[in-house]
């Protein structure tokens, strides 16, 4: 099974990214982790990476497809893989069709999870999180520390960090919307897109998106399906 899981910030997107390549046992395959895990071999292409990153810089088309190339050229995505992150827009859609013909394979569907804007500024900058601790992250509304502002866990200063700021969440909404679209039409085209709820409890969206591929846990368990 080959996915691509498309979906805004805040929508979970990563979450259900780890959760569903677990169950179908295939690799979850990120640009971010990509990135990272050339930067920390010293490869030629983690320095070029690099570089870009420290200066504030996006990563060149043609570095992060030339990364996704040997990726999904390795054994463990002979099964399958789901793609997260990539592409980001329709020439990098163009580029992963070329990719993926030269190895004789197809994506197989593209869950695309919708949620409203309003909710993804609401999960995104109600975040507070502790300066002591990046670890230790409070939402004002569904998860509030005990005291205002304080964190519970270690008594540290609670903060919003600038990219969680609302301005800062819809303007990166208006960029998700602008180069999504046409990602999602590229696919739409084909019959391949598949459009999901982001709202409600964790395992409700992960069941949405098994169902949306024909599969359930009790498939991919190995047992016959209900």
């Amino acid at each position: 099974m080959r996915l691509l899981l498309i979906g805004p910030p805040g929508a979970g997107k990563g979450t259900q990214a780890v959760r569903l390549a677990a169950h179908l046992s295939i690799p979850h395959i990120s640009t971010g982790d990509l990135f990272r895990e050339h930067m920390d071999r010293g490869t030629e292409l983690g320095q070029l990476v690099g570089t870009h990153m420290r200066a504030g810089l996006l990563v060149p088309d043609e570095v992060t497809i030339e990364l996704l190339d040997e990726r999904l050229a390795r054994p463990d995505t002979e099964r399958g893989f789901l793609l997260d992150g990539f592409p980001r827009n329709r020439a990098q859609a163009h580029e992963l069709d070329g990719i993926l013909a030269a190895s004789g394979s197809r994506l197989d569907a593209v869950l695309d999870l919708e949620i409203p804007d309003a909710e993804v500024v609401g999960r995104i900058a109600g975040r507070r999180v502790c300066r002591q601790d990046r670890g230790h992250v409070f939402h004002v509304e569904h998860s509030p520390p005990q005291v205002a502002g304080t964190c519970t866990v270690c008594g540290g200063e609670l903060y919003q960090r600038e990219d969680d700021g609302e301005a800062t969440v819809r303007r990166r909404l208006t960029v998700h919307h602008r180069e999504t679209t046409p990602v999602l039409d590229h696919y739409r085209d084909r019959g391949l897109v598949t459009t999901l709820s982001a709202l409600g409890p964790v395992e409700e969206v992960l069941a949405r998106g098994l169902a949306a591929i024909g599969r359930s846990r009790v498939d991919v368990a190995g047992v016959a399906s209900h």
